[in-house]
């Protein structure tokens, strides 16, 4: 990628070349041998890369990356880090009701804590909330009113109906 770095008209920085994108998004955790249990042989997710006590890569997306990074290798290569329960919610969008709540069983199974079970939603939809050993809390979810082409193109709005 070819990125410049310029001023505008008003003197503000800009960046030029620079796309909205996301290629990896990485979450530092406390036991990687439990994640590992928990993504990997509980939830059945395909390890793309596992460095037992060091990082594991799950491919979820087209070109996505979940880093999920043992939390003193993290802090070793980025600083310190906060505390406690991020202010962040993963999603996962599902094509029904009923597969909602299979995967928040699933999760639970998995050694997940129920946060909140499914239910219907005042934007239209249904979802619940699970989080993982380490708290990061994913929102199971079936949302008629997002679509994803082909190509990725994501189409968000208001539900039908």
């Amino acid at each position: 990628m070819d990125c410049r770095v310029g001023r505008d008209g008003g003197g503000r920085p800009t960046v030029e070349g620079m796309r909205p994108r996301l290629d990896l998004f990485s979450l530092g955790v406390r036991d990687l041998a439990v994640t590992h249990r928990f993504y990997v042989e509980g939830l059945g997710w395909p390890a793309a890369l596992y460095v037992p006590g060091e990082v594991l890569f799950v491919q979820v997306g087209h070109g996505l990356l979940l880093s999920l990074w043992d939390l003193d290798h993290m802090v070793a290569e980025v600083g310190p880090v906060g505390t406690g329960p991020a202010p962040v919610t993963l999603a996962q969008n599902l094509p029904s009701e009923t597969e909602v709540t299979e995967v928040l069983a699933a999760a639970v199974a998995a050694g997940g804590t129920l946060l909140m079970p499914g239910a219907r939603r005042d934007w239209g939809g249904f979802s619940g909330y699970v989080a993982d050993p380490d708290g990061y809390r994913w929102e199971i979810a079936h949302n008629p009113g997002l679509r994803v082409d082909d190509d990725g193109t994501v189409h968000i709005g208001p539900v039908d109906g």
